[in-house]
């Protein structure tokens, strides 16, 4: 029996990834392949108990290491330095998403608590994939990619809640007297629990990741045996082993080796997700699927305009830009792998059945698949939208906040990009007597040179407006630090490239960009460049230079010395 276990896992691993190729192809996340081959496996491919089983294992465990990534990585400094912004628009893109949501499902014709359990499901975005596309897009230190980071934060302690509130309600589902002693018998171990956490953090975490750390790969199996020991502590107990996750996750976030135990524990995470979602392919009737898609239609409509738009309308409100809130907004427009769980706990509630599921299912299909291309092309989006968010866009005087560069004095030197090379080149042109205007993307980099007595703004070389506000007539030159000149130089699209951008706003003085190698070099004009920098081949070759003067000074000091009586 084992041997069939066995064989059939392996081919069920082959067909996903056979799937994730293809969803690859498409430059879909591999949710979307996994939740593609859950469907496919429980529709036409139906496999042995055993093998059910194991499924159900390792799902469990995958959705507990889960939970604990996301306690790892619950970072409060993100919303403590974003501030109103990111509670404001989360808190206001979850009520406002729950609220539509379950007038949409009663409209529907569908029951009361089940429209309630959807619409909190579509409260949910996921920040993996989020995470994931900014990053790609170097984006996750911008202000609107910050912004979106921050809210994301918020709704993932909105999940946390959520998950404390079903396993309450689980708790409480007993009859009379003996209900109302479970639920004061929940609370009580909520506070103990929470004590001891406390206690653990303050005492413990530290100086045992420490000594685990000395051997990398006993802090990973120690991170992952906390991660399902404190699972099955909270099952037991009976707080769900979400929370359990949830709570492993945060006893160690506080510590120095929280990014490492995350990075590597990623892959992990994602292979025993595809369990995850082939347990609840399994599960879900696929004639279901088919009556469901008219609703699953409407609902996902509902998540890729409505929450985009409301998310815009709360940043435009506090004061920030159309555009700044259309990107962030653009990364709410897709329901999460937590929506997923949320409503698998209220099937094992018995509130929702696998209709419900199949329904959100669907509805995440439809938003992560189309909102991935939304999010990948959204300054392209921008542009074409941007006539009509003009009635809403106030100059937000946030933004103006992060700096002007105070034009009125001159400018020689236009520097976009003030990370490690470009500071430094900052400073070094400042101190040769030529008047340097910065400019970066990530705001907190903005404040920290303009704080520092230089002259930096905030700003976005692919916004066209943006262009309009530099003393591009005065500057003699233009210097680009972070190394992707050559791809804004040959963008399809002359009107984003940055040398068709500064010409067309009147730039005569020189442009000189930064490569990562010769292959990027080679892309370049050498008409339209004047300067090509080579940050690590420059600093070799000066550190190279350095060395020999100082060994052929050493070496005539020894001459010098061998030659004297």
């Amino acid at each position: 029996m084992s041997d069939i276990v066995f064989h059939e896992i392996a081919w069920l691993l082959l067909a996903a990834a056979g799937v994730g190729v293809l969803g690859a192809a498409l430059r879909q996340p591999l949710i979307v392949s996994f939740i593609i081959v859950g469907i496919l496996v429980g529709a036409f491919f139906p496999s042995s108990p055993q093998t059910g089983e194991q499924i159900a294992f390792l799902a469990e465990l995958g959705i507990a290491l889960l939970l604990f990534l996301v306690g790892l990585k619950l970072d409060w400094r993100v919303i403590r330095e974003l501030g109103t912004v990111s509670i404001a628009t989360g808190l206001g893109q979850v009520g406002f998403t729950a609220a539509i949501g379950f007038l949409i499902g009663i409209a529907l014709g569908i029951d009361m608590l089940t429209s309630l359990y959807v619409a909190v499901a579509l409260t949910f975005s996921s920040t993996i994939i989020i995470v994931k596309l900014l990053t790609d897009k170097r984006e996750l230190d911008t202000l609107h990619g910050r912004i979106a980071v921050g809210f994301l934060i918020v709704q993932d302690i909105v999940v946390v809640i959520a998950m404390v509130v079903l396993s309450a309600i689980g708790i409480g589902t007993a009859e009379g007297s003996a209900g109302l002693s479970e639920l004061w018998r929940i609370f009580g171990t909520l506070v103990v629990a929470g004590v001891l956490l406390v206690l653990f953090v303050r005492y413990v975490a530290d100086p045992l990741t420490s000594r685990l750390a000395r051997i990398p790969e006993l802090l990973l199996v120690f991170a992952i045996g906390w991660a399902a020991a404190t699972a099955a502590v909270a099952e037991g107990a009976g707080l769900g082993k979400e929370i359990g996750g949830l709570a492993a996750g945060v006893s160690l976030g506080s510590t120095a080796f929280r990014d490492m135990i995350s990075a590597r524990l990623a892959g992990l995470r994602d292979f025993l997700l595809l369990f995850f979602f082939l347990s609840l392919g399994v599960s879900l009737e696929f004639a279901a699927l088919g009556e469901n898609l008219g609703s699953a239609l409407v609902f996902a409509a509902f998540v890729l305009l409505g929450n985009p738009l409301i998310v815009l309308l709360i940043m435009v409100w506090m004061g920030y830009r159309a555009r700044t809130g259309f990107l962030a907004g653009l990364t709410v427009a897709q329901i999460s792998e937590f929506s997923l769980i949320f409503m698998a706990m209220g099937v094992s509630l018995g509130h929702v059945n696998q209709a419900a599921v199949g329904l959100v299912t669907l509805v995440g299909l439809v938003t992560i698949a189309t909102s991935v291309y939304m999010i990948t092309y959204s300054h392209q989006l921008h542009e074409r939208v941007a006539p009509l968010l003009k009635w809403v866009d106030v100059r937000g005087w946030r933004e103006a906040g992060l700096g002007s560069g105070n034009p009125e004095r001159p400018v020689d030197v236009i520097l976009f990009g003030l990370g490690r090379f470009g500071g430094q080149l900052l400073t070094r042109l400042n101190a040769a007597g030529l008047s340097v205007l910065g400019i970066d993307l990530d705001p907190r980099v903005v404040r920290r040179w303009n704080a520092a007595g230089y002259r930096a703004c905030y700003g976005d070389v692919t916004e066209q407006e943006f262009w309009s506000e530099l003393p591009l007539t005065q500057a003699r030159w233009l210097i680009l630090t972070v190394p992707y000149g050559a791809v804004l130089l040959t963008e399809t699209d002359a009107r984003s490239g940055l040398l068709a951008a500064a010409r067309s706003h009147g730039f005569a003085g020189h442009i000189a960009l930064t490569v990562r190698d010769e292959a990027e070099a080679q892309r370049i004009s050498e008409g339209d460049v004047v300067l090509v920098l080579h940050p690590f081949d420059d600093a070799a070759e000066m550190a190279a230079k350095r060395i020999t003067d100082v060994d052929f000074e050493v070496q005539g000091q020894l001459s010098e010395g061998t030659r004297q009586p």
